[in-house]
């Protein structure tokens, strides 16, 4: 399900870890809406495929799927960090 909520500035869609994504309600721009979707149902993959996770805290995340938990503390700086390898992805993707 994706759903249109208000949103913090700077943040246009969120991949939710039950699988829906939440998009900003002043996103009106269909294509852009598009693109959202596009970037967001990377990430649900990622989330599906035991390769993301996230909590109110921490980032994990781990390429293969499965082993150990790589973990990087949530903030400004790393939600939404285009140089990470699950960002990169999902930018590559649209």
């Amino acid at each position: 399900p994706i759903y249109h909520i208000p949103e913090e500035k700077g943040v246009l869609g969120r991949a939710n870890m039950n699988g829906s994504i939440t998009i900003s309600q002043n996103v009106k721009n269909l294509k852009q809406e598009k693109d959202i979707i596009k970037h967001e149902m990377v990430h649900v993959k990622q989330i599906k495929d035991g390769r993301l996770a996230y909590d109110n805290n921490n980032i994990y995340h781990r390429k293969s799927g499965k082993g150990k938990w790589n973990i990087v503390k949530r903030s400004k700086k790393t939600d939404g960090n285009k140089n990470s390898w699950w960002e990169k992805e999902a930018y590559n993707k649209k």
